[in-house]
């Protein structure tokens, strides 16, 4: 706990296998109350390995998707009574030694979003970021903080907190299952109030770290616009969208 905070994190993985153990020995378990591992129908053996660390590991029999992923993380995680839910990569391609400092932002109640940057620290490129996803990084990044009316440094990081009002309250079922769910929560969140923070996050890139290909990636791109091109209109009242209806569907603990 941070504060009296029940501080949960979750792992939405597949094909982790060769770097579980090491992400998990990192986390600051001193602060931790639970570890919960999704893994979303892997080929290896994501599964047997996370059960031998002792993590609270649930199976998809069939791939949902990375978003589709997450939101079993989430439902679990609240069901478990976490105050506080961090999301990290077993890929080992972010520092989960960063997990204390992003709970304790949220513990403080200063924010009710957390996000850890790639972009903060200036290394990105040196990390080992592809330059054609840096470029898009920064372009999207712009076009949204522009029609958002916000500072991000990015909106695509993977390593994100949230506080248990934020995840209750968005109407997350209403989201994608693919990747483009990273960008909706976020959206939403704007949409909603919630303020957002950030910390820089040193980012690897490896053999073994997840990363979408280029043609993933364009259709990743152009759905982050077509995301953003719902907030403005619905912000505006010019056309409603279910993901920005405070009455969508939430998460389903039941």
């Amino acid at each position: 706990m941070i504060l009296e905070k029940k501080i949960i994190v979750v792992m939405p993985a597949y094909n982790a296998e060769k770097t579980l153990e090491q992400t998990y020995a990192e986390l600051p378990h001193e602060y931790i109350d639970d570890v919960i591992l999704v893994d979303d129908s892997s080929l290896d053996n994501t599964k047997e390995v996370s059960q031998k660390l002792g993590v609270k590991t649930i199976v998809h029999r069939e791939n949902k998707g990375y978003g589709g992923n997450q939101k079993t993380c989430y439902r679990e995680a609240l069901k478990l009574g976490a105050d506080i839910v961090i999301m990290v990569h077993p890929d080992y391609q972010y520092s989960p030694r960063l997990v204390t400092a992003m709970g304790a932002m949220l513990a403080s109640g200063e924010y009710d979003i957390v996000l850890g940057s790639r972009i903060l620290g200036g290394n990105t490129l040196a990390g080992g970021m592809p330059l054609y996803k840096f470029v898009a990084n920064r372009i999207l990044t712009l076009i949204q903080n522009i029609l958002l009316r916000t500072k991000l440094s990015e909106y695509h990081t993977g390593f994100r907190a949230f506080s248990r009002e934020v995840l209750e309250t968005l109407p997350l079922e209403e989201n994608s299952d693919d990747f483009v769910f990273d960008n909706e929560i976020l959206a939403q969140g704007l949409f909603f109030g919630y303020r957002m923070g950030e910390i820089s996050c040193p980012a690897k890139y490896f053999e073994e770290a997840s990363s979408i290909n280029f043609k993933r990636s364009v259709v990743y791109g152009l759905s982050v616009l077509k995301t953003t091109g719902k907030f403005v209109l619905n912000k505006y009242g010019i056309k409603k969208y279910k993901i920005f209806d405070a009455n969508g569907a939430k998460l389903n603990l039941e």
